[in-house]
């Protein structure tokens, strides 16, 4: 541990080991190779200031002393071991010990602040379910409710102090990994009801974790700054081990801070000598954007001229966020063509396109008839929608795009999109059904809808978000985008799904998040989100009015438009009675 009575010293940017970008056979090797540097983890409070500094020489000595506590238990290779992901050096050691002991580590999230205790609790068994886990390993701050969850499953159910305490013993024989074993499981954050756990082998991580490197040409200078989550795949692969096998320093800011505090994910790059690389969702820059006033002076507080890479991905790229970052912070020296758009999935270990560094973000209008797929209403005036580039396909990765009947499609025809590559996962877990409906001849059915121009993706959205009504597609982004147009709203407030009207046919409804208590302003707001989304989709919908934070969330913070129609048809979100 470090001495808390000296000045810590972070991880240097630079450093004299040669660097490697993911060029291993297995990732316990580029732990091997990245601890004979100086480079490492640095974790900071809940204010931004350095708290511990984990240099992966020490990474290493931890994850091979965990590995051998293991062994010692009877843990065996490929059995599971499920960790909850706490972004610190503790979890970071389970994980990569885990992997030196030849079983798969299978991350999973922290309880947050929307949901409740009981449906923490239910979540974490549906995916102990599919994982079969040996062992589950918790903080202790969360004993009780882990503890409850790995009882009702049947597992053991462990503190990771109280492995992390014990002396590890020095005859434990490790087994040697080879490229086609198994490295991980990871499930997407949309996996709460029906998870799948995505089987990542070491071979196709190295192959994606290389694809980072060459794709953001990372630098000598370069550090990493992030606070987004260990058990999302952006998190946990872009962030954790990709820094690892690229032997880049990286700095660390907990989650739930970065939500009470997201200004100091921005004084942590201002603070970076060299240069940065952070990724963040659109809603990350969103909440910066928002917090910070028209009439504060952000070049006294930040220095954002030295963020190389402003990576986004996780959701659809919003270029009115982006803008309002760019409109926010330029004066802190923040520069559109950091920006650096990304497209990825867990099926695929994590990127599938990347912008190529310093191009910023290009936005294509799109005639709403092309989304819809319906021919162009010429009694209407043409109505447009922008979409974000998502760059080329990252190293060895082949993307196309396909029609309804299998057939690729030329440039600027939309369709699914197909990935085929070293990265695709070898499968879900025990889920052959599932694996065989998505991956065909090697290809992988990300179940996206997109286009591509000249080597550049574009995506679209969801197949499986779209409504579907009179036989025109509407897409949810759309209709969500235009209500948050209307005064006071945010990104999140809005979820927009078909439902079946009394009549049984499908129409639009829009559950949008109110925090208006005057009767007569709820109508009229009400009637105000009705006219915007008739203008949009040219037919009354169903819009229901909810108390805020009642929108379910997926454990990465996105929007989850199927759990919010599932719950109000269920009866579960009660809107607000209406005044007549």
């Amino acid at each position: 541990m470090n001495d808390t009575t000296t000045t810590l010293v972070p991880t240097p940017n630079e450093d004299t080991l040669p660097r490697r970008f993911s060029d291993f056979r297995t990732f316990g090797e580029a732990l091997d190779y990245a601890a004979t540097g100086k480079r490492g983890l640095n974790f900071h409070d809940a204010r931004g200031n350095l708290a511990r500094v984990y240099p992966y020489s020490e990474l290493r000595t931890d994850a091979l002393a965990v590995a051998r506590r293991l062994v010692a238990r009877g843990v065996r290779p490929e059995d599971r071991i499920a960790l909850i992901a706490e972004t610190g050096p503790e979890f970071a050691a389970l994980f990569c010990g885990t992997i030196y002991a030849g079983a798969w580590p299978v991350p999973l999230p922290l309880p947050t602040s929307f949901g409740g205790k009981d449906n923490y609790i239910e979540q974490l068994v549906v995916q102990l379910g599919s994982a079969d886990p040996s062992i589950l390993f918790y903080p202790g701050e969360i004993a009780e409710i882990a503890g409850i969850a790995a009882n009702r499953q049947g597992c053991e159910g462990i503190a990771w102090q109280d492995l992390l305490d014990i002396a590890p013993p020095t005859d434990a024989l490790l087994p040697q990994a080879s490229p086609d074993d198994i490295c991980y499981l990871q499930y997407s954050s949309g996996s709460t009801r029906f998870p799948h756990g995505v089987a990542v082998t070491h071979e196709a991580l190295l192959n994606n974790l290389a694809g980072h490197g060459h794709g953001m040409k990372v630098q000598q200078q370069d550090r990493c700054v992030s606070w987004l989550p260990w058990y999302h795949d952006m998190g946990l692969v872009g962030c954790f081990l990709s820094v690892i096998a690229n032997q880049v320093s990286t700095d660390y800011l907990k989650t739930e801070d970065f939500a009470r505090r997201p200004l100091a994910w921005l004084d942590m790059i201002s603070r970076n000598p060299g240069t940065t690389l952070s990724y963040s969702p659109t809603f990350g820059y969103d909440i910066c954007s928002r917090r910070i006033s028209s009439q504060s002076h952000v070049a006294e507080r930040f220095d954002l001229s030295r963020w190389r890479v402003a990576g986004n991905g996780a959701d659809m790229i919003r270029p009115d966020v982006m803008q309002g970052f760019v409109n926010a912070f330029a004066d802190a020296g923040f520069r559109a063509s950091a920006f650096l758009p990304s497209y990825g999935l867990a099926e695929a270990t994590l990127a599938v396109t990347i912008m190529p560094p310093g191009e910023g973000i290009r936005v294509e209008l799109v005639e709403e008839e092309r989304l819809s797929g319906c021919p162009r209403d010429l009694s209407r005036p043409a109505r447009y929608r922008a979409i974000v580039n998502c760059g080329k396909p990252v190293r060895d990765m082949a993307v196309e795009i396909r029609g309804e009947h299998g057939q690729v499609v030329a440039d600027h025809h939309i369709g699914k999109v197909w990935c085929k590559g070293p990265s695709v996962m070898h499968s879900y877990f025990r889920d052959p059904e599932s694996t065989g409906a998505c991956l065909v001849d090697g290809w992988l059915d990300t179940g996206d809808m997109g286009y591509m121009t000249k080597g550049y993706l574009f995506i679209v959205g969801r197949a499986k978000d779209m409504i579907i009504i009179n036989g025109k597609n509407h897409w949810p982004q759309d209709i969500e985008w235009a209500v948050e147009q209307l005064p006071g709203f945010h990104q999140g407030d809005i979820a927009a799904f078909a439902v079946q009207s009394a009549s049984g046919e499908e129409v639009p409804a829009v559950l949008v998040h109110c925090r208006i208590t005057d009767p007569a302003e709820r109508r009229k707001l009400h009637d105000q989100i009705r006219d915007k989304v008739r203008s949009i989709t040219g037919m009354n919908c169903v819009v229901e009015l909810v108390p805020p934070r009642t929108l379910p969330r997926t454990s990465s913070g996105k929007l989850s438009r199927a759990k919010a129609r599932n719950l109000y048809l269920a009866g579960d979100i009660q809107p607000y009675e209406l005044a007549a």
